[in-house]
């Protein structure tokens, strides 16, 4: 039997396991097992504390629901740093190491704020095809890569078939892209939606999809920081950054990381 907890951030949810003794390893076929919601614990994805390997504090291991490794999670970072100040008694600012570089973060209470990586590889203004119609998308790499098409209507969109139809574009191709649909609210206010790859399906929170959509619209529509996102869960996360031209700087995304229950599984084979 292994201990776990599970926390959700915002409402994207994640079994934690503490493996800094190195003693858990993980098959995709059991990480599918764990998140399966009907056989297992349930959750979008599984997150593993591990010793550091280039001098921070941790580092984070991310797997999505379908049992693939993942360079980032930001929802998932901030339940990482919350989990491991809890089990480690390590200090409430702390440096963890991801696939997609180290993140520092703060704790207050159940609030966590993130320092993240640089964004990369923009791609503003793709006219592409998605289905019957032609449609302006926007791409940025927020750790993991990100397409976000800025939309009137929300809930009118049909996130599972439009979401993988951009999930899966010759455009994002080899690894695919994570999809997001945004709302303006007002200049300081947006609302997402997001299809997520590897859960390949909507989730009701997306951290790095939050700041990939919330960076897309300070540049597309000239908004300075911070940058409130309200996601489907219904929490409002706030993005913020310092911008130079097209380069973001000093990213960070703050939001709600909680402790749901604490257990032991059985881990087949």
């Amino acid at each position: 039997m292994v201990k776990f907890q599970k926390m959700n951030g915002a409402g994207n949810d994640f079994v934690m396991f503490d493996n800094r003794d190195g003693s858990l390893h993980l098959a995709a076929k059991q990480i599918e097992q764990i998140c399966d919601r009907h056989r297992g614990v349930g959750a979008d994805g599984v997150l593993l504390v591990e010793p550091a390997q280039a001098g921070a504090d941790f580092r984070m291991r991310y797997y999505n629901s379908d049992g693939g490794e993942a360079e980032m999670c930001g929802n998932g970072a901030r339940c990482f740093a919350r989990f491991a100040h809890r089990v480690t008694q390590s200090a409430a600012h702390l440096k963890f190491e991801t696939a997609a570089g180290v993140i520092e973060a703060k704790i207050t209470e159940n609030q966590v704020q993130l320092k993240m990586s640089a964004p990369h590889d923009l791609r503003l203004n793709l006219d592409l095809r998605v289905g019957a119609e032609m449609s302006q998308i926007h791409f940025l790499n927020t750790g993991v890569p990100h397409a976000v098409e800025f939309v009137d209507h929300l809930e009118r969109i049909s996130v599972r078939e439009r979401g993988s139809k951009l999930r899966w574009h010759e455009a994002f191709q080899p690894r695919g892209t994570n999809a997001n649909f945004v709302k303006r609210l007002s200049d300081h206010v947006i609302a997402i939606r997001t299809f997520e790859r590897g859960v390949e399906d909507e989730t009701l929170a997306c951290g790095t999809g939050v700041v990939a959509s919330a960076l897309l619209h300070a540049l597309v529509h000239g908004i300075s920081s911070p940058i409130s996102v309200e996601v489907r869960g219904g929490d409002t996360l706030e993005v913020g950054y310092r911008r130079e031209g097209e380069y973001f700087h000093d990213v960070t995304l703050t939001g709600p990381a909680d402790f749901v229950f604490e257990g032991e599984i059985e881990i087949g084979g």
